[in-house]
């Protein structure tokens, strides 16, 4: 069911989406937690950029969802991801100003709260602290009931990749009912999606990585804020400062072979052998790391098991070799799968092309799964966001393959840390 949104927020929707982004790094999400204590004040900060910059990347998707190739803008699911868009802008440019809760105006003086184009010209800083103002009961409850606002969007869009995906495909379903070339070749091969769709893909998921970067991290922030006992050491938010990468390789092989074993009820599956710099330190975010780490693990299990059967007596070991450069760490891992053919390597970075079982998209739709749970062989965006992932604070993702023996994945990940959101 679509939401009927008044006129004067769909103008505000498209003012608000002319004004820049304004990406931030890893080394600034620290430093704005680390070199100042998570006083209520340096909460207020960054709580008052959130609530500028959410809003403008917000606006941003809800633009671009409105006029998207070949009638997607049309299918239903992609009308609800953009009403979901739609009302969270709504729900942060309405949310009330620090001074309606009685905050003092020396709390505020070093950040203006106008949101007009000639403020935002002048530049909003993530990073602006300023006094603590554990004084002020007032601040404190505007911290926590901006905090609920952002919880309660980010848990609105928990559905928007499995929607997004389901959109897709009453797409190509829309196609087929038309005979569309867009869907087979002459000869009746399945095609890829249009280039244009799979470039809105993926600035689209991009996005969305780091609107849910910043939620996530200011709520981490505020929580901490509030109870500092809650944040593990070397931890500010959801940022690691010292990734112990041996530590998360080794939780998501075990949770990628513990998949492979439900999927194929084999017991034990193919061996993880790791080598080189596992017990490297370095910042990063570990949640991504644990989740790229899967996804490719996952794939390489599956092409093992499936090359080789489930009831071979020993399978081939899938290697996990860490190189620490001095600026990338990068992470290989290779298997003896079989590997792709030549013919399908440009695809393996298109989405949708692995073809989807409709429950499953279903479930996620419906919220029914979280973003970081998937299946051993899921819809065809697997690689595609872990590539995303990888890029986001600077990294990158590379596939090298062997027709017949196995395939190699190189994961860059930046060690400078100062890589800023490459932002659509």
């Amino acid at each position: 069911m679509t939401i009927k949104f008044s006129e004067a927020l769909l103008e505000q929707v498209r003012q608000w989406s002319k004004y820049a982004q304004t990406p931030v790094s890893l080394k600034q999400f620290v430093e704005f937690g680390r070199c100042h204590s998570p006083s209520p004040v340096t909460i207020l900060r960054g709580n008052q950029f959130v609530q500028h910059e959410l809003p403008v990347r917000l606006a941003h998707r809800v633009v671009e969802l409105e006029n998207l190739p070949h009638g997607l803008s049309d299918m239903p699911s992609i009308r609800r991801v953009k009403d979901w868009y739609t009302q969270s802008f709504e729900d942060l440019i309405s949310f009330a100003a620090p001074e309606k809760y009685g905050v003092p105006i020396k709390a505020l003086q070093k950040m203006s709260v106008s949101a007009d184009v000639s403020a935002r010209e002048k530049g909003l800083k993530y990073f602006d602290p300023g006094n603590n103002g554990n004084d002020m009961p007032e601040l404190a409850a505007w911290n926590a009931d901006f905090v609920k606002c952002i919880e309660k969007i980010k848990r609105r869009h928990d559905p928007t990749v499995p929607t997004v995906a389901q959109g897709v495909l009453e797409l190509k379903q829309h196609w087929s009912r038309l005979n569309s070339p867009l869907l087979k070749t002459a000869s009746g091969n399945p095609l890829p999606l249009p280039t244009a769709i799979q470039s809105f893909l993926d600035r689209f998921y991009l996005s969305r990585i780091g609107i849910r970067m910043l939620i996530g991290q200011t709520v981490a922030m505020h929580e901490s804020s509030v109870d500092p006992k809650s944040n593990p050491d070397n931890y500010v938010g959801i940022i690691c400062t010292k990734v112990k990468l041996g530590d998360i390789a080794w939780e998501a092989a075990e949770d990628a072979r513990t998949i492979c074993q439900d999927y194929y009820g084999v017991w034990g599956g193919p061996e993880i052998k790791f080598l080189g710099a596992t017990d490297v330190e370095f910042m990063y975010v570990p949640s991504h790391l644990h989740h790229m780490l899967f996804e490719l693990l996952k794939n390489s299990l599956r092409a093992v098991v499936e090359r080789y059967g489930v009831d071979c007596d020993e399978w081939p070991e899938i290697k996990v070799v860490v190189a620490e450069g001095k600026e990338d760490l990068t992470i290989k891992i290779s298997d003896e799968g079989g590997g792709i053919p030549r013919s399908g390597m440009p695809l393996i970075w298109t989405y949708m092309y692995t073809t989807a079982e409709n429950p499953l998209l279903e479930a996620e739709a419906e919220g029914r799964t979280s973003d970081f749970r998937a299946p051993m062989a899921g819809y065809g965006y697997g690689l595609p966001l872990t590539r995303l992932y990888a890029r986001y604070f600077g990294g990158d993702l590379r596939l090298i393959s062997m027709e017949g023996y196995g395939t190699d994945a190189y994961l860059h990940l930046s060690r400078l840390s100062d890589s800023e959101e490459p932002l659509p």
